[in-house]
């Protein structure tokens, strides 16, 4: 206990009770170290068996994810009503909870990412290689796949006709809801992620102990309440693409590129406006 309570005095002293919690600290020496941009290409990785193990861990966490939410949705489309299911709640909590429980085991090999647009804002924003990034991609779409294929190899004909858990546009909404729908809830994911990992907030918010994959799995909660009557949430390439490709009937693929354009240009956003606004980076004069 006794490096906690250096931290909260740390924070106590550091930054008093006239800033409120959670606002920036303004003025000051940073009390933290800024880790250096990760390179963007990096070969000693491919040489290495935690560059390995973490591929490995990002397939599991997204086979696992792929099998239990999967079946939370066929649970709800099989009952005569939302009453008598879980419902749009339980999907939600499914979702939410699954990424929680993926996160909290895998982070510390692989930062748990499970999601391709999740990769690719912290590539924006150098937090890893391109090839770490290109090799957890792949990896999370293959382990996708294995888990949509896994639920069809059990339950073959009620996942055919339960839908397989594929995204598409739900009728009443157009294409451009359902891609707006998907970059802000992208963008509340990522953001988050950026939010619960940063460094810098850990060193300055030090008296206010938090548990990364907490905020995370609940975005991806409040996420899912929000789009669910809308593209049945996506916010996860990887996760579309496994059941789209398991699932192969032509209305999952009709609009699926919206669950890979609206999940990349909302990480994006969150990555530029987490690293540019957020982080307050300078911009260096020309002069």
């Amino acid at each position: 206990m006794e490096g906690k309570e250096e931290d909260v005095n740390l924070g106590a002293n550091k930054y008093p009770e006239r800033q409120p919690i959670g606002t920036a600290a303004q003025g000051g020496d940073k009390d933290y170290k800024e880790p250096p941009p990760a390179p963007f290409f990096e070969p000693g990785e491919l040489s290495s068996w935690s560059f390995y193990r973490a591929g490995i861990a990002e397939f599991m966490a997204t086979f696992l994810f792929l099998y239990i939410t999967i079946l939370t949705v066929m649970g709800v489309k099989r009952s005569d009503s939302m009453c008598s299911s879980v419902g749009i709640q339980g999907i939600a909590w499914a979702f939410g909870g699954m990424i929680f429980a993926l996160v909290y085991c895998t982070a510390g090999i692989s930062g748990g990412h499970i999601n391709p647009a999740v990769t690719f804002g912290l590539l924006l924003a150098r937090k890893l290689s391109l090839t770490r990034a290109i090799f957890y991609m792949i990896m999370q779409c293959l382990g996708a796949i294995c888990g949509a294929g896994v639920v069809k190899g059990f339950q073959k004909h009620p996942y055919e006709t339960l839908g397989g858990g594929a995204n598409v546009v739900n009728p009443g909404y157009t294409k451009g809801d359902g891609l707006g729908a998907e970059i802000v809830g992208t963008f509340v994911l990522v953001y988050t992620v950026f939010s619960a990992t940063d460094a810098k907030r850990s060193a300055r918010d030090s008296h206010v102990p938090i548990l990364a994959p907490l905020p995370i799995g609940f975005a991806v909660f409040l996420v899912h309440l929000a789009t669910i009557p809308i593209t049945g949430t996506g916010i996860n390439p990887a996760r579309s693409l496994g059941a789209a490709i398991i699932y192969n009937k032509d209305h999952a693929w009709d609009d699926h590129w919206i669950f890979w354009v609206g999940p990349f240009i909302g990480a994006a956003l969150a990555a530029v406006y987490h690293q540019i606004v957020i982080r307050a980076i300078p911009f260096k004069s020309k002069s």
